[in-house]
């Protein structure tokens, strides 16, 4: 028999930059306590430093706040962007989160992408890979070890040795609650990357894009296979989790056209013309295959070949003809957009957690919760 299906929630966040901010964080932490409500999982929260439209920049203190007003939602940074950050101050943050949280805390460590934010903490693209596998080295080094310590990288150094003074209690960095770490999740969105092979090597989850076509999914999941079957160990469907672009309304008609219409077909606008402006290979990242025209990978594409939109009937065909194309998987992420019509937005996920999600499980021969 199959494993039911877990759900999970993203945040960016994606949001009106004309709105309020109190009010958008304020929305963001309603979606949390729904989400906890109609039994979703995971809660992640992306970080952005300089973007008017992705405005949470440490989503740990956010999270802290979800944490206070929920009972069971595991949480996480998706992703703790390493290139801005001492590997020594995260690794003691996250820690100290995970004790706060009981053990309900999830990692994700990944790059940022937003240019800005990479001019404003002086790093550097072409450094993007290097940084993040020293960095997630010197994470593991704290969390499974004690001092002393003295470790010299190409971008970050860490001393700690002479000043320990063990009677007195100092010099003692914090281990997570969980051991020997809180699960860890790298961000995916290439084919046959090395990195995602790399990580699975080193028994880390993944998490796929929400823009990518179900032929790379499928492709991930090979890598991801093989790179776990090169350190001797079965790569599970538990590993794996799959974001997604959804929206469930009472006609199909109704959730075609609100899903173009709305936050949601804004949000894919913008990644598109951002990506466009910024990415040294253009669209190229989101094409289903590189022979794809660059005025091809616009909006119709992704609504015809990535959104999942309809009615509960609908959508629960596209999420079983995705388990078809891809296999199994254990968690279906959902992208969070702004609030453009708040009761339309809780009223999909309320159909969706009602009526898909039981009818999808039972299409699976998966137990319904």
């Amino acid at each position: 028999m199959s494993e039911s299906l877990e759900l999970g929630m993203f945040v960016m966040p994606i949001h009106d930059p004309t709105k309020p901010m109190s009010q958008c964080f304020d929305e963001d932490l309603e979606l949390a306590i729904k989400c906890e409500e109609l039994g979703f999982k995971d809660f992640w929260v992306g970080e952005h430093h300089s973007s008017t439209y992705e405005n949470i920049v440490m989503p740990e203190i956010f999270l802290g706040k979800v944490l206070g007003q929920t009972n069971s939602i595991r949480v996480g940074p998706a992703p703790v962007c390493w290139q801005y950050h001492n590997p020594v101050h995260v690794a003691n943050r996250l820690a100290f989160l995970d004790h706060l949280s009981h053990g309900r805390l999830n990692v994700c460590f990944g790059p940022g992408a937003v240019p800005t934010d990479m001019e404003v903490y002086g790093v550097h693209a072409k450094d993007t890979g290097a940084r993040v596998a020293e960095a997630i080295d010197f994470i593991l080094k704290i969390w499974t070890s004690d001092p002393p310590y003295k470790i010299d990288g190409q971008f970050w150094s860490m001393r700690l040795s002479e000043t320990v003074d063990e009677e007195m209690g100092i010099g003692a960095l914090h281990k997570p609650l969980q051991q020997p770490h809180p699960p860890i999740y790298v961000p995916s969105i290439s084919r046959a990357s090395k990195g995602l092979a790399a990580a699975a090597a080193r028994d880390f989850r993944f998490i796929s894009h929400h823009m990518i076509h179900t032929d790379v999914l499928v492709d991930q999941w090979k890598t991801y296979s093989e790179g776990a079957a090169s350190a001797g160990r079965a790569a599970q469907p538990s590993d794996w989790s799959i974001a997604r672009n959804i929206f469930v309304a009472d006609t199909t008609d109704e959730a075609k056209q609100f899903a173009r219409d709305s936050s949601l077909g804004k949000c894919l606008q913008y990644i598109l013309d951002l990506t466009a402006r910024t990415a040294p290979t253009g669209l190229q990242m989101w094409k289903p295959n590189p022979n794809m025209p660059e005025a091809d990978c616009n909006l119709d594409y992704f609504m015809d070949q990535v959104i999942i939109a309809g009615d509960p009937d609908q959508v629960t065909n596209q999420l079983v003809e995705l388990r078809e194309c891809v296999g199994p998987f254990g968690t279906l992420v959902h992208v969070a957009h702004d609030w453009d019509d708040r009761e339309r937005w809780l009223r999909n996920f309320e159909l969706f957690a009602s009526e898909v999600l039981p009818a999808y499980n039972r299409a699976i021969g998966a137990p319904l919760k």
